[in-house]
């Protein structure tokens, strides 16, 4: 416990000398005996660098001035303007995740531990690292696979990424809970599960099995389409720390002169880069969620190759059947049927007006259209066609908030190549080619089919279920069972939090007047 406090004390100290806290204090009033400790603990060692900026440029500098698991967590709210607002989450968007590297001989010896000395032998060289982030870095290689020299990418994670990231993370834990409990406005900010779901994604983009999985998945379902090509992954020279996949041997997507040198069509370009992405989101249900220029590369026969599988996202059949149909009744411009997508799909109240309903979708799409072709956005579409449901009290599917996202970033990318792009027109074929498929006898009959077998395969526990039902009932007339959300780890890591109660306060300032007795 006191380890975790101490880490907390050292958290409190860099927030406020870093200039952090002055930049929340500008949005939001922290309170006085709060402000009067962090001035406290900052004392002759305050930055006065960050006063020319706007807020949210100025926690920007501040967080990456702090570390990894700061740059983490701004890149998380960047996620969660329903916490920190709109602008300062755009202005969290541009959080650069850019730190000095680590050694090659660091490296090395990660690569030699986490494949062994045998394997190890089979790459003929490494060269120094030509990227860095706060999580991992990369570097070019050449390896011996199957007989065969090929030009790899070699990512590592840092040493010792995984116990620094929780050990901050166990603070901001305990942080967020004393501001929860002493700050009654916090609490519906629900930062202990911010906190929580930050680590838990963290976590998963710390195993680089996961982005090696992602990137797999990614080729396979794409494989056949051409244009696009996924670096292939090697699995034996993979593991939870290290990455292995295909060296990229071609041009940034943001280089256009040295593309067009290229003989490479920059509209036509544009047009393959979203309707990949639409066949990814509609057709497969999994699309790489963070395909921004940098992110993007084009080989010597004009494809498309994406490299950093850290974001993905995934819909499921149905969210991809509302998507499609939502975005083609748009471009239809026919209100009453996507109106009738949201009411079948179960997304708005029984009770709305459907008429109503449309009408408003009606005031988001003809505005749009009213615009000029270079103008128009999908992505925008999407997100003002979210706020006019939360006015109808249809619950925002996350899914959707990151492929709406990612659909706004792809449509900047391809208007910068090619700015007369018609984003509407270059949807339709990808759209109406999977609406059809979707309706097909073929595709009826096999939803059919397999809601059949299920049903079938089902039919021995029936009497079994019944029988849980029926005393599931009895224990909820009865007050004994509650239909809240499980969440086993967040429910653990607050009974933690509050066997702390009692002494934390102690501690907490025990430390504060050892640290002013010293310093």
């Amino acid at each position: 416990m006191l380890k975790r406090v101490f880490k907390l004390f050292q958290i409190a100290r860099k927030l406020s000398t870093s200039g952090a806290i002055d930049t929340i204090n500008q949005v939001y009033q922290i309170p006085l005996s709060v402000n009067l400790f962090f001035s406290l603990i900052s004392f002759g060692s305050k930055n006065t660098q960050l006063k020319n900026n706007n807020p949210g440029q100025n926690l920007c500098e501040a967080l990456q001035g702090m570390g990894t698991t700061f740059i983490k967590l701004g890149q998380f709210l960047a996620t969660r303007p329903d916490i920190i607002g709109e602008e300062m989450a755009k202005d969290l968007e541009k959080l650069q995740d850019k730190v000095p590297a680590f050694e090659l001989y660091e490296a090395k010896k990660v690569i030699k531990k986490e494949i062994g000395e045998k394997q190890y032998q089979n790459i003929i060289q490494i060269g120094e690292p030509i990227a860095a982030a706060s999580i991992a870095q990369v570097h070019f290689a050449k390896i011996k696979n199957e007989n065969q020299e090929k030009q790899v990418a070699i990512k590592i994670l840092r040493p010792d990424i995984e116990q620094l990231f929780n050990e901050e993370l166990d603070a901001l834990m305990l942080f967020a809970y004393i501001v929860e409990n002493t700050i009654s406005k916090a609490k519906r900010l629900k930062l202990v599960e911010v906190v929580h779901l930050l680590r838990e994604i963290t976590n998963i983009e710390m195993d680089l099995r996961f982005e090696a999985a992602a990137a797999n998945e990614l080729y396979e379902n794409t494989k056949l389409d051409k244009g696009f090509n996924v670096p292939k992954i090697y699995w034996n020279y993979t593991t939870k720390r290290i990455l292995t996949l295909d060296k990229v041997d071609g041009i940034s997507i943001r280089e256009h002169k040295k593309l067009e040198e290229q003989g490479v069509k920059l509209k036509q370009l544009a047009e393959n880069l979203i309707q990949h992405f639409l066949k990814q989101a509609v057709r497969d249900g999994f699309f790489h969620g963070d395909m921004h220029q940098g992110n993007l590369f084009v080989d010597t026969k004009g494809n498309i190759v994406p490299v950093d599988f850290g974001i993905m996202g995934r819909l499921d059949k149905n969210n991809r059947k509302f998507l499609a149909e939502i975005l083609y009744g748009f471009i239809k411009r026919d209100y009453i049927k996507v109106a009738e997508v949201h009411f079948q799909a179960g997304l708005v109240p029984r009770d709305a007006s459907k008429e109503e309903f449309a009408q408003a979708l009606r005031s988001v799409g003809e505005p749009i259209f009213g615009q000029s072709i270079k103008d128009i956005s999908g992505g925008n579409l999407l997100a003002q066609l979210f706020e006019i449901t939360e006015k109808f009290n249809m619950a925002t599917q996350p899914p959707l908030l990151l492929l709406q996202k990612t659909m706004v970033v792809v449509e900047g990318v391809a208007r910068k190549l090619y700015p007369e792009t018609n984003i509407w027109e270059v949807s339709r074929p990808v759209l109406e080619d999977w609406l059809k498929n979707l309706k097909s006898p073929k595709s009826t009959f096999d939803t059919a089919l397999n809601t059949s077998a299920e049903i079938i395969k089902r039919i021995p526990d029936f009497p079994g279920l019944m029988d849980r039902a029926d005393y599931a009932l009895k224990m909820m007339a009865e007050g004994k069972l509650s239909l809240g959300i499980n969440n086993k780890n967040l429910e653990m890591e607050q009974m933690k939090l509050k066997n702390f109660r009692n002494n934390i306060l102690i501690s907490f300032f025990g430390i504060i007047i050892v640290f002013l007795l010293v310093f």
